[in-house]
């Protein structure tokens, strides 16, 4: 078995970081200036996470390509961390924003429009549940479906999974104490309360871990991606996730499928493409082609349950109860999904994206098996990404585990300086509509170059 000589891995990487800066003055000089007024010198934090001491500043964006203020251009397989997935301003997209702008007119109002019901249709149709209301971003979406499912259920707990993700939402930053307690994730930043207050944390693939937080029959609602993805992607096991619907059955408690991510399984994500059977659905990101846009949808039984709970207690679901936000449900980003989910993120367009997919994944372990590297890639629909473990980890714990930083910044660094992007958080790669199988072979060829550049002889 291979594998990495450390000792050229440290040359490797000081030169990829002297190329990347080198290349790169104008974005360079555009950090420095943010530096004066922005908060880590970006306007998200998140965008400090870009490899290279610096990130590279856009320009323009088109399809699946950036280019930025020094004029490179690249090949996008990070996609806005999943926000870009029908790609960079889809031209049908585009001309509704359009639109909703320039004839219609009313970016916000506070008013419905036709568009929000064609979109909660068909989000009915692709994930199953019935009842929709929409937010700005998942993570709202996922803070007003708990708030939901606790007053539904009449029970005070949340219990999430270990390295799930499902934004920054305070209930789910848990990971689980090697002795079975729900501690903080690391790095949590000033939690309102201990997180053993509101949440159980959970081990993915573990159904004994759900067995024990569930039985006492105080848990609220379970919450969990179909597959872990920001952690790496680490799939179910055969029979896990049905195994998580009878536990749910058995205990009372309700089951949120968040496919913010997985939604790359195809066009109703995993829910739609394994069969899901959930109580409470949450997406984000994608569908609205990159305007901000959440939405959380309820089975019959939920808002029957829902609707029952509010006529008997004080609950207020229509002013300031907690629940909803001014620009929540806004013309504009209800426009924009209407356009992306009927013209552009498509069945056909999904075959596309899957099959590129595959080629994505069928290169990296070529490369892999062809120096016994003891590394693993695994596909989601749309999306692969490799990780340092072989094989694949099956826990969230167990994937946080196979990090390797420097040979993560490695492959990142020489990846942008041949003029691939991959997602900075973690080595995702999504493909969007606009992808193409050269872009796909450029990648392949690329891995191979600089993994072959670090393995020890």
């Amino acid at each position: 078995m291979a594998t990495v000589d450390r000792s050229q891995l440290a040359h490797r990487l000081d030169a990829e970081r002297s190329a990347f800066a080198e290349a790169r003055p104008a974005s360079r000089a555009a950090a420095a200036d943010a530096a004066t007024h922005l908060v880590g010198g970006v306007p998200m934090t998140w965008m400090a996470k870009w490899a290279g001491g610096f990130p590279i500043f856009l320009a323009e964006a088109r399809g699946n390509r950036l280019t930025d203020l020094d004029g490179h251009t690249y090949v996008d397989f990070a996609l806005g961390d999943t926000g870009a997935m029908a790609g960079h301003s889809p031209a049908p997209t585009i001309a509704a924003v359009r639109r909703q702008v320039e004839e219609v007119g009313g970016i916000t109002a506070m008013l419905p429009t036709t568009d929000a019901a064609w979109v909660a249709a068909e989000l009915t149709r692709r994930f199953g549940v019935g009842r929709w209301s929409f937010a700005l971003s998942a993570t709202d979406a996922n803070r007003w479906a708990l708030r939901l499912a606790r007053l539904v259920t009449g029970r005070p707990l949340v219990a999430s999974f270990a390295y799930g993700y499902h934004g920054t939402v305070d209930e789910t930053f848990v990971v689980r104490a090697p002795d079975g307690s729900t501690v903080a994730r690391a790095g949590n930043v000033a939690p309102a309360v201990p997180p053993a207050q509101t949440t159980r944390a959970l081990e993915w693939n573990d159904l004994a871990s759900v067995e024990a937080a569930l039985a006492p029959g105080d848990v609220a609602v379970l919450i969990t991606e179909p597959a872990l993805t920001n952690i790496g992607i680490v799939l179910p096991e055969p029979g896990f996730l049905d195994g998580l619907r009878e536990v749910c059955d058995r205990t009372g408690t309700l089951l949120l499928i968040d496919e913010t991510h997985t939604l790359s399984a195809g066009p109703g994500g995993c829910t739609q493409a394994w069969g899901l059977r959930p109580d409470l659905v949450t997406l984000g990101k994608s569908f609205a082609g990159g305007v901000p846009i959440g939405a959380y949808g309820l089975s019959d039984d939920v808002a029957a349950r829902l609707a029952e709970r509010v006529a008997a207690t004080d609950a207020d679901l229509v002013d300031v109860g907690g629940v909803g936000g001014t620009l929540a449900g806004n013309a504009l980003s209800l426009a924009a999904a209407r356009a992306t989910l009927g013209e552009v993120l498509t069945h056909a367009a999904f075959e596309h994206m899957i099959d590129l997919a595959t080629r994505f994944t069928a290169g990296v372990q070529e490369t892999l098996d062809r120096h016994d590297l003891p590394w693993s890639v695994v596909q989601l629909g749309a999306r692969a990404e490799y990780r340092f473990a072989r094989p694949a980890p099956r826990t969230g714990t167990g994937s946080a585990g196979a990090g390797d930083d420097d040979v993560e910044e490695y492959l990142h660094l020489a990846m942008a300086n041949r003029g691939i992007l991959l997602t900075p958080f973690h080595n995702m790669a999504l493909m969007c509509p606009a992808t193409t199988a050269a872009d796909v072979d450029a990648h392949t060829g690329a891995f191979a170059e600089v993994v072959a550049a670090i393995v020890a002889a």
